[in-house]
């Protein structure tokens, strides 16, 4: 039975690196086999011709030659081209020379020119030394040549041997490199992810190596990121709710311990006022769960749209001393969840009418594309409140994030209008943000992009 660890599959590394060798080998034989097939056999052929044309000619030379003078053209033959002409040349073995692949193709080209079988035997030189000879017939005389092996010093299987073991030797080098460098990188991932999936908070990967594994670790450290905000805001939201609970939940227990004593209306009225304040706090964080939940989009004519969204705070802006207008190009159109996009302005108006008492202004504005961004819809809400300082609009996004200092609901609100706004607005893939306005006042918008 296989036990787990002879089941374990390869490294990425291992796998890489038998690819790796196998393709290179592959490479190096495939140039190998061209550069023997077209480059050093038809060179070969082509010196062995030569030679084979060289020590015909140089035979029928000899026999022309007066007698007197053959003895200098011998001389020069084996000064110049390392070859002996013998006049009473032996019969030569019979016995098949074993010999390489060129011999062969000088006997081949012997053969083609002298028209007769010619094969070459071993016999001594002139030196001494064992020299290749074949037996030639020019007119009516028989000629023994030769010729010394120094002429065939090239060892071209020995190269070709060489190469081979350098070319397998450089890519399994090769191979090793490009596996461990294309291997490491999703190492670290798997190692980072592990930690992640453990419950640990991992350091950021290095956005380095190949184009695909650098966005591969910058979407994870995107993801890290998240997630280390997702527990944040989980930390913040238990926090929130525990001390935000707490406080109605303590005045409620003293004014039943006081109607055990003493019944009186008021008290009644209290807890009534402290129920209905937890149940808006449990329904805002409702609203927050639910801001992922998948919604069809729809197409909207933004000015009828915004006006009845609008006439729906008008009673809470009479409360609250604000007065509340719509500018919208009335050919404005968006492509939307019409009720994320209504929670979404619904909050930003309700910390309009809470913090900024006076004229508020929905304004609808086309932006254009730019860099890193595309072109869109932008749905402002401007005040002329106190504005939240710059250097706590980042923090206000947070959940039970709140700029007054106060913690009644009253006064401060929950703080979780605008993480609302920003989990709902990156479900559906929008832009919101908080910024300073002009002559006092703040802009919180939200900004829809074109539809494809």
């Amino acid at each position: 039975m296989a036990t787990a660890a002879t089941c374990r599959p390869a490294s990425l590394a291992q796998v890489y690196l038998r690819w790796l060798v196998s393709l290179c080998l592959a490479l190096t034989l495939v140039t190998l086999a061209a550069v023997l097939g077209f480059v050093m056999l038809p060179m070969a052929e082509r010196s062995a011709d030569d030679l084979a044309g060289l020590m015909v000619l140089s035979a029928q030379t000899w026999a022309e030659l007066p007698p007197d003078t053959r003895p200098a053209f011998e001389a020069e033959l084996l000064r110049e081209h390392q070859m002996a002409l013998r006049s009473d040349m032996p019969a030569l073995p019979e016995a098949a020379l074993v010999h390489g692949f060129y011999v062969g193709f000088v006997e081949r080209a012997l053969q083609r020119r002298s028209g007769a079988p010619a094969g070459l035997a071993l016999a001594a030189g002139p030196q001494g030394q064992d020299w290749l000879w074949t037996r030639i017939t020019t007119g009516d005389q028989t000629l023994g040549v030769g010729y010394a092996p120094e002429r065939m010093s090239t060892r071209p299987l020995w190269a070709l041997a060489v190469a081979l073991l350098a070319a397998t030797a450089l890519a399994t080098a090769a191979a090793l490199w490009l596996a461990r460098r294309i291997a490491q990188p999703v190492a670290r991932l798997e190692q980072a992810a592990a930690a992640l999936a453990a419950g640990a908070n991992p350091a950021l990967l290095p956005r380095t190596g190949p184009r695909e594994l650098a966005d591969l670790a910058g979407h994870f450290n995107q993801m890290a990121l998240q997630l280390r905000e997702l527990l944040a805001a989980r930390t913040t939201l238990l926090a929130g709710i525990s001390h935000d609970l707490r406080t109605p939940l303590a005045r409620m227990r003293l004014a039943l311990e006081m109607l055990t004593l003493q019944p009186k209306p008021e008290l009644i009225t209290r807890l009534t006022l402290d129920i209905e304040e937890m149940n808006t706090l449990i329904g805002q964080l409702l609203t927050l769960a639910r801001g992922l939940d998948p919604e069809a989009p729809q197409s909207l004519a933004l000015a009828p749209w915004l006006s009845e969204r609008v006439a729906l705070h008008a009673a809470a802006a009479a409360v609250a001393g604000a007065t509340l207008s719509v500018d919208c190009p009335a050919d404005a159109q968006v492509h939307a969840a019409a009720g994320a996009l209504a929670r979404v302005l619904d909050n930003l108006l309700g910390n309009a009418l809470r913090y900024a008492p006076g004229p508020i202004s929905v304004h609808v504005t086309r932006t254009a594309a730019g860099t890193g961004t595309t072109a869109g819809t932008r749905i402002s809400v401007l005040d002329r409140g106190p504005g939240i300082p710059p250097d706590q609009i980042d923090a206000v996004w947070r959940p039970f994030q709140r700029v007054e200092s106060s913690r009644s609901p009253q006064t401060g609100g929950y703080g979780l209008g605008l993480a609302i706004v920003r989990q709902l607005a990156q479900a559906q893939g929008w832009q919101a943000g908080l910024a300073a306005r002009e002559g006092g006042g703040l802009v919180s918008w939200v900004e829809l992009p074109a539809p494809a």
